[in-house]
């Protein structure tokens, strides 16, 4: 048995799941028929989704149909980042998402001393962009991660290598 347990705390989204959600949504925009015969459309990029429309409307109605896809496959919308639209050639309108990855450096410091004050034995510590907490208990791990789930955070977190 392992003198002690722990898992990391991070903040990063699932790009299967995104890839998912960006399959469902071009499959629709091909379907809708407001958007039959317009330039609409979504690329998939490695680390982003550009959307391309005729007008703000439309545009407005293609990032509806990805986002409800994204919250649809449980990727969580304070990790989704619009960008400005721009202007594109060809009479269009380009957008840019991406997506939020890791904890900012005082984040995680905030966060550690959180599961600190939170009255456990459970220890944590800032590992670059992550918040890895170690405990000789399973319990007190699985009371951080229900405390750190009830936390009002302005970033979603997930937890990983859970030993």
């Amino acid at each position: 048995m392992a003198s002690e347990f722990s898992f990391d705390i991070v903040s990063q989204v699932d790009m299967n799941e995104v890839k998912n959600a960006f399959n469902t949504a071009n499959k629709e925009l091909m379907n809708r028929y407001d958007l039959k015969g317009t330039k609409c459309e979504i690329e998939l990029e490695d680390d982003h989704i550009m959307l391309t429309a005729d007008d703000d409307f439309r545009l407005t109605q293609v990032f509806d149909i990805l986002f409800s896809k994204l919250v649809k496959r449980e990727v969580d919308a304070r990790m989704i980042v619009k960008e400005d639209p721009q202007a594109a050639g060809g009479m269009t309108i380009k957008q840019k998402i991406t997506f939020k990855q890791g904890i900012e450096q005082s984040q995680a410091k905030d966060l550690s001393k959180k599961i600190k004050d939170a009255g456990t034995s459970a220890k944590s510590q800032v590992q670059g962009d992550a918040v890895r907490v170690s405990s000789k208990s399973k319990d007190d791990l699985q009371k951080v991660i229900n405390y750190v789930k009830a936390l009002d955070l302005p970033y979603a977190v997930n937890f990983i290598n859970y030993r």
